[in-house]
């Protein structure tokens, strides 16, 4: 029987595993591919999200002042404006002018084209103490210019509201500036993103330890 024992002992400490424990089922697990899944699902989540508010966070980090533009209907709109903070005047058409309020806030926006050729709409905050019907909107504006396509997850049903409003949809490569929004004002989304990032990690370290096989003693 020692001589068993000590056999045993000899095979294990050589190959590392005991044949003993490996012949035995494995245990059922009928939690393990839930929670496999939730992690997996979760972690993609908070990338996506983290992707889609990326715009946000670069914006947060733009230094200095903001650019003067000029009059908005003439400039030359490239690359190099998008997720900038400039200023610039402009009137705004009123044909075509749309007002909308977004969830749990409550203040409303109107959402207008500059005059002239270029395809630029400026967003600008109707605050709730103020009748929409008396509300004239300013002419003069410092915000984030950014192509509509790229405005980010807080923009992502605009054009459900302007299509709401009776509007014509935003035409392809729309710009939007969005009056009064300068770069300390979206350093939430710094934090957000920074959380996300993290979360989404943590849900990988998790997936790795589930996966990975368990080493016998």
């Amino acid at each position: 029987m020692a001589d068993d024992s000590d056999d045993q002992s000899l095979e294990q400490d050589a190959s590392g595993t005991d044949p003993e424990l490996e012949s035995l089922p494995r245990p059922r697990r009928p939690g393990r591919r839930l929670t496999l899944a939730v992690l997996g699902f979760t972690a993609l989540l908070s990338l996506v999200t983290a992707w889609l508010l990326r715009n946000e966070a670069l914006y947060a980090f733009v230094a200095g002042h903001p650019a003067d533009l000029g009059e908005l209907g003439q400039i030359r709109l490239s690359a190099q404006l998008t997720n900038k903070w400039v200023k610039g005047h402009s009137g705004l058409m009123a044909r075509g002018a749309i007002r909308y309020q977004r969830p749990l806030e409550h203040d409303s926006y109107e959402l207008a084209r500059v005059d002239g050729s270029r395809p630029i709409w400026v967003q600008v905050l109707i605050p709730a103490s103020v009748e929409p019907e008396r509300f004239v909107p300013p002419e003069n504006f410092v915000g984030r210019l950014i192509p509509v396509a790229q405005a980010g997850l807080r923009f992502g049903a605009l054009d459900k509201a302007v299509a709401e409003a009776g509007a014509p949809r935003l035409p392809e490569g729309a710009w939007l500036l969005i009056d009064g929004e300068n770069p300390e004002s979206t350093g939430w989304a710094v934090a957000l993103v920074a959380m996300l990032l993290g979360f989404a990690g943590f849900n990988v370290w998790g997936l790795v330890r589930l996966l990975r096989p368990v080493r016998g003693l």
